[in-house]
C-alpha cells in the first residue's frame, strides 16, 4: 500500500508517517518512481504506535520495543510485560510527585529563605 493509503487506513498524516519512518519505527520499500510501499501489516503496527503513544509511552520506548514485541514467541506477554513496567514507572512517578506536593504546600507561607 502506498503512504496516502496507509495514512488513511491509520487516520494519521503522511507527515506522521514519514516522522515515524525518520524515526525507525515503520519502514517502506521504495519503487522505482521513489514512492514508499507498505506491507498490510504496516496498519497494525501504526496503530499500535498511535495506542502506545496514547499510553503515555515515548517514541524511544517505543522503538526499543517493537522488534522483540514482533520477534516474541507470545506477544501477549511481552505487551503485558511493558504495560506492567510503565504502571510501575507511573506508580513511582505519583508517588514522587505526591511527595513534591506535599513539600510544596508546606513552604506556602513560609518567608523567602532570600530574605535577609
Amino acid at each position: 500500500m502506498r503512504i496516502g493509503e496507509l495514512a488513511q487506513a491509520c487516520a494519521v498524516s503522511r507527515d506522521t508517517l514519514r516522522f515515524y519512518e525518520q524515526r525507525g519505527l515503520i519502514a517502506a520499500q521504495r519503487s522505482a518512481n521513489g514512492y514508499r510501499h507498505y506491507p498490510a501489516d504496516m496498519v497494525q503496527l501504526v496503530l499500535y504506535i498511535k495506542t502506545a503513544q496514547r499510553l503515555g509511552f515515548t517514541l524511544g520506548e517505543i522503538g526499543a520495543s517493537v522488534a522483540a514485541l514482533w520477534q516474541a514467541q507470545d506477544p501477549d506477554c511481552a505487551v503485558t510485560q511493558l504495560l506492567q513496567d510503565k504502571l510501575n514507572l507511573i506508580e513511582t512517578r505519583m508517588t514522587e510527585l505526591d511527595a513534591l506536593r506535599h513539600e510544596l504546600k508546606q513552604r506556602l507561607g513560609q518567608r523567602c529563605p532570600l530574605n535577609p
